[in-house]
C-alpha cells in the first residue's frame, strides 16, 4: 500500500488521537493537543504529521522547532515532553515519517533532529551517552490505604508519608489550579538554579487535556508548601511538573505529595501504573525516585546531525552553566519569574 504523509489539522485530530491512545509504541506525549500547547505556549513552529495508508492512520510523527540566540537550534520530537520520535504500525509508515523528518531538518537548516525515544534508538541515529533516566512501575492494587502504602512504597518513605500527614498535619487537594500550582513550582525551580515556564503554559496544558490532568495540592493548615501537576493517560499516572516551598522538604511534603497523587489515581481512575518521569544521572531527583523503589531505565534520545553538528548540550550538567546556575539561584523571585519565561523558550 502506499504511504501518504499528511500534516494534522482540525479534521485529523480525533482520529490521530484515536491512533496513539490504541498504538503501544505511542505515549501521552504524542497527542495532538501538544501541537497547540508549543505554538501557544512558546511561539515555536510545529510539524506535526502523520502516514496514511488505505485512508487509515498507521503512523503519528509529532515534530517542533526550537531556534533561540542563547540557546541554538533544534527539530525534535518533542520539546517540553520526554518521549517522542514516531509511532507506527507498518515499516512503511515508520520509515516514510522518518523520511520526512530527515528531509524537514535539512530544508528548515536546522543543525540536529532529535528523536526521545524510550526503548532503543533509531536504526542508523547518532545516540548520547547515558544522561537521562525514566522510572516507571505497575501500582500493587489495594483496597485500603494502610495496605496500598506497604505495598507499593519503600518502609523508609512509608515513614517518611506518616510523619507529614501524622506529625505535620498535612493534607492534600485534587483540582486544577495551575495557578497555585504555578507559584509553587516557581519557587522550587529558582532554588534549583533553573528558569521558570510561563504561567500560561500551565494554563493550556489544563485548557488541553481537561479531562486527562489534575493537581495535587498538599497543604499545612491553609498554606500550600508543595504541588504537582499530573497527567492520566491509558491507566497510568505521571506526576509531571511539581514544586514546592523551603520548607516541604522539612515537613515530608514531597513524600505526601507523591502518595497522595499514586493513591487518588488508582483509587479514584483505576491507574495501575506509576511514571515517575526523567531525571538525570548523578541528581538528587534520581537518588529520590530510587529511594521510592523505582528502577532507572535509560532513555534513548537518538540524532540526526547536519556536517559539523554536535550534539546539543543544553542541560545542567554541562559545565559553562555553572556560573549561571550559581547566579540564578541568587536572584529575588520576582526577578526571576519577569526574566525566567524568556530564556526557557530554548530549554524544552
Amino acid at each position: 500500500m502506499t504511504v501518504r504523509i499528511r500534516e494534522l489539522d482540525a479534521g485529523s485530530a480525533r482520529a490521530w488521537d484515536e491512533f496513539v491512545r490504541a498504538t503501544p509504541a505511542a505515549t501521552f506525549f504524542h497527542r495532538s493537543a501538544w501541537a497547540e500547547v508549543i505554538r501557544r505556549s512558546f511561539g515555536h513552529p510545529t510539524y506535526y504529521v502523520f502516514a496514511e495508508q488505505d485512508g487509515a492512520i498507521t503512523g503519528v510523527l509529532p515534530l517542533a522547532r526550537m531556534k533561540t540566540l542563547l540557546f541554538g537550534d533544534l527539530l525534535a520530537s518533542t520539546p517540553y515532553c520526554v518521549y517522542g520520535g514516531s509511532a507506527a504500525v507498518t515499516p512503511e509508515a515508520a520509515a516514510a515519517l522518518e523520511s520526512y523528518a530527515i528531509d524537514l531538518r535539512a530544508k528548515l537548516g536546522a543543525p540536529a533532529l532529535e528523536f526521545r525515544r524510550i526503548e532503543a534508538e533509531d536504526p542508523g541515529w547518532t545516540g548520547r551517552s547515558p544522561l537521562y533516566f525514566t522510572f516507571r512501575k505497575p501500582i500493587l492494587a489495594f483496597d485500603d490505604d494502610v495496605k496500598g502504602m506497604e505495598r507499593n512504597i519503600p518502609r523508609k518513605q512509608r515513614a517518611e508519608v506518616r510523619k507529614g500527614l501524622n506529625r505535620f498535619g498535612l493534607r492534600s487537594v485534587s483540582d486544577s489550579d495551575t495557578d497555585r500550582l504555578h507559584r509553587l513550582y516557581a519557587e522550587s525551580v529558582r532554588n534549583l538554579g533553573s528558569p521558570v515556564f510561563p504561567r500560561r503554559y500551565f494554563r493550556a496544558l489544563a485548557e488541553a487535556f481537561p479531562r486527562e490532568h489534575d493537581v495535587t495540592t498538599v497543604l499545612q493548615g491553609d498554606t500550600p508548601v508543595a504541588a504537582v501537576l499530573n497527567f492520566h493517560f491509558r491507566e497510568e499516572v505521571l506526576p509531571y511538573y511539581g514544586g514546592g516551598t523551603r520548607a516541604a522538604r522539612g515537613l515530608s511534603a514531597n513524600d505526601v505529595m507523591y502518595w497522595e497523587v499514586m493513591r487518588r489515581a488508582h483509587r479514584e481512575r483505576g491507574a495501575k501504573s506509576f511514571d515517575f518521569g526523567r531525571s538525570k544521572a548523578g541528581t538528587g531527583a534520581f537518588d529520590y525516585k530510587k529511594n521510592w523503589g523505582f528502577e532507572p531505565q535509560q532513555l534513548h534520545y537518538c540524532y540526526r546531525l547536519a556536517d559539523g553538528a554536535r550534539i546539543p548540550e543544553n542541560n545542567p550538567n554541562n559545565p559553562k552553566y555553572k556560573l549561571f546556575i550559581a547566579a540564578w539561584k541568587r536572584l529575588p523571585l520576582p526577578v526571576a519569574n519577569l526574566l525566567g519565561p524568556p530564556l526557557v523558550r530554548g530549554l524544552g
